[in-house]
């Protein structure tokens, strides 16, 4: 197949694209230049705004498109007027933050919680532009941000069949934000790490980077893939607890973790959410479907998050 694929030089994409590269496939990488990542000889390698190129740009034409980078809603109708009758098939990727459960969690929306695990079909945010709130200026793309309306404009038409992979929070080399300020702690032999409680005992499935590549080349080259929404991430999703505990079983460590209230955290530690809605998703569709696991165990991906942590305090 000839697959293009938007983006996907930062954290899950070069896995997309060594493991598509590898299985044969004609594999074409177009992004901004805004990250450069280390790419297979024989992977062709451009770099424009694939949002101002015109479709005659394409040649020859891409059997499948892969969009990374799809954040809203003027990003999803460019994306169809690009490549509706040029391609056969996408594969774009959405979040988990498109439902009900995400806008209740951050005091958006009010109401019970969802039962978890969360399936495709869970009811999604009737809130809009999540992120707006923190955009650095009004004309920032977070101050549009919205994958429901993304996901709703490649859903709601006919002329590009496409799949939807919800990604979960993704974790591995080259990630620093979602355990660093826990793993720092840990790595310099701190006696106590406090953690938020709530947050303790919150629910959020996580993937790690190659493990969710899989699920795109998964996505990409399998034609039934076409028209449907799929979670992608782990079986089960522990509490953030039961995280840590893990990081500081692998990592060696001997200190102990409280669960303390938010006051006895700094002001910038303290997370202002409701915890009681959980973020954990039903990945049974995409294991089903279309024959999803995890590629690397996971003990040795929690070791190479620890390894690029310990890295990055040398």
């Amino acid at each position: 197949m000839r697959i293009l694929i938007l983006g996907g030089t930062t954290l899950t994409g070069p896995y997309a694209v060594r493991r598509l590269h590898s299985l044969g496939h004609e594999v074409t990488v177009l992004h901004r230049g805004e990250h450069e990542t280390e790419l297979p000889s024989g992977v062709r390698h451009l770099h424009d705004d694939f949002a101002k190129l015109p479709r005659e740009a394409f040649d020859p034409a891409p059997d499948a498109v892969v969009h990374m980078w799809a954040m809203t809603e003027m990003d999803a109708e460019s994306f169809l007027r690009t490549f509706r009758g040029v391609a056969s098939r996408a594969v774009v990727i959405s979040s988990g933050d498109v439902y009900r459960a995400y806008g209740r969690l951050t005091g958006v929306e009010s109401g019970a919680p969802d039962p978890i695990p969360l399936s495709e079909d869970a009811p999604l945010r009737e809130s809009r532009y999540p992120y707006r709130r923190i955009a650095p200026n009004p004309d920032h793309w977070m101050a549009q941000y919205d994958k429901v309306l993304v996901e709703q404009v490649l859903m709601h038409q006919t002329d590009l069949a496409t799949c939807i992979l919800r990604f979960p929070a993704v974790v591995g080399p080259k990630e620093h934000r979602r355990f660093q300020q826990w793993l720092q702690p840990m790595l310099r032999g701190d006696v106590e790490l406090r953690i938020q409680e709530g947050w303790a005992r919150w629910r959020w499935t996580h993937g790690f980077a190659e493990d969710v590549a899989e699920a795109v080349v998964l996505a990409v080259t399998n034609s039934a893939s076409a028209r449907r929404i799929y979670n992608v991430g782990e079986s089960h999703a522990p509490t953030m607890a039961e995280r840590l505990v893990e990081f500081a079983r692998l990592a060696g460590w001997k200190g102990y973790i409280r669960e303390v209230p938010p006051s006895e955290l700094r002001e910038a530690d303290r997370m202002l959410y409701d915890f009681s809605h959980h973020l954990a998703y039903d990945t049974t569709r995409i294991r089903t479907e279309l024959g999803y696991k995890e590629v690397i165990p996971h003990e040795l991906a929690v070791a190479r998050t620890l390894e690029h942590e310990r890295m990055r305090d040398a």
